[in-house]
């Protein structure tokens, strides 16, 4: 229908037009749908709206120039704010929740409520906690968590090792391996209650790259500064996820509705603290296996670095492309480098040095 009004075929309509074909039609579209394109015809300062903006909208794609839009008007809503809708459904109450968890803009919360399938399903973070944790550990090693003081704690193919680092697999692999069952819970917890929200909004493809770029970062930042260590544990995906979505919070403040907020930061800070705090007493306290130390605790700096760099950007760009994001391609650059760089230094630096590492186990 939109395509009659543009004999021309130049892509455009007149925001007149625009308003009567919603006026004609209004009542055919969904409430969310046309409060969007009310707004987009509100916002719009040239005069014309553009008919892919349209096709991306009710096929539900956002594209740089519909967010553009949007975002120089006022963006007045017609209705009232999703927190205020009644009689939804327990589903439909959980994707409100998500919403005002993770997302700072009310229209970004309305157009992820309506479009929202839960298809596919948020599969990357429960997979990784359900595969990663507890089937390896339970059913491959008879046991759901190896504590550091047990003998199979350094005899396995899973855990970084200085002496084993030209095993490749090692790098990713360590998340796999945790130092007790307090390490094991904290990092699941906050894996479940922050990440599976953040997939749910952000997409696995997104969620999975912060996760696998602070794991790796985690053993490489090991491998470069405290290079006698071993590392176990997910902390570095798990802390780049959190830091990434407490510093979206931070930065969004006055935009973010979630209930009790100040509190939600307070007790994740604290858990990170705490856990944390326990990683770098363990790491100084004497080995239960000399000369090899306890696991570093690096891999949680690793990963707060990734957090508030790339996952930043890709929590705050909320369905935008991230490679028009010039701020996104500067931290990306400096990812690859600090893993060139790691690379290197794992080739050229340990010989260089001469360090006295543990030996092999």
């Amino acid at each position: 229908v939109l395509s009659q009004f543009d004999p021309d075929n130049t892509g455009y309509i007149s925001t007149e037009k625009f308003r009567s074909l919603l006026q004609r039609h209004g009542s055919e579209l969904d409430p969310h749908k046309l409060e969007v394109l009310l707004a987009l015809a509100d916002s719009n300062s040239e005069g014309r709206i553009c008919y892919q903006d349209f096709v991306n909208l009710m096929s539900n794609k956002r594209s740089n120039s519909f967010r553009q839009a949007i975002l120089q008007g006022n963006r007045r809503l017609c209705s009232k704010a999703l927190l205020e809708e009644t009689g939804l459904s327990l589903s439909q109450r959980l994707i409100r929740h998500v919403a005002y968890e993770t997302l700072p803009r009310e229209i970004d919360r309305k157009w992820y409520y309506d479009s929202y399938t839960c298809c596919p399903p948020p599969w990357f973070m429960i997979t990784i906690t359900i595969v990663a944790f507890f089937l390896y550990n339970g059913v491959v090693l008879d046991r759901f968590v190896l504590q550091v003081t047990h003998p199979l704690y350094l005899k396995n193919a899973l855990l970084y090792h200085p002496q084993l680092r030209a095993q490749a697999w090692r790098y990713l692999t360590y998340i796999f391996m945790h130092a007790g069952i307090e390490h094991l819970g904290l990092n699941v917890v906050l894996q479940l209650l922050v990440g599976v929200p953040l997939e749910m909004v952000h997409g696995a493809a997104r969620i999975s790259f912060v996760y696998v770029a602070g794991v790796v970062a985690g053993s490489l930042a090991v491998s470069v500064a405290d290079m006698t260590a071993p590392v176990v544990g997910s902390s570095g995906g798990v802390y780049a996820l959190v830091s990434a979505h407490l510093a979206n919070i931070v930065m969004n403040w006055s935009g973010m509705k979630c209930q009790f907020k100040l509190l939600r930061m307070a007790v994740a800070l604290i858990c990170m603290s705490f856990e944390f705090g326990r990683a770098v007493w363990l790491r100084f306290h004497p080995s239960a296996y000399p000369p090899c130390p306890h696991p570093s605790f690096m891999a949680h700096l690793g990963g707060v670095m990734v957090g508030i760099t790339l996952g930043v950007i890709i929590l705050r760009n909320y369905e935008q492309r991230l490679q028009d994001q010039t701020l996104w391609w500067i931290f990306l650059s400096i990812y690859v480098i600090f893993v060139l760089f790691a690379i290197f230094w794992n080739i050229f630096a340990y010989s260089l040095l001469d360090l006295k590492l543990p030996p092999p186990p």
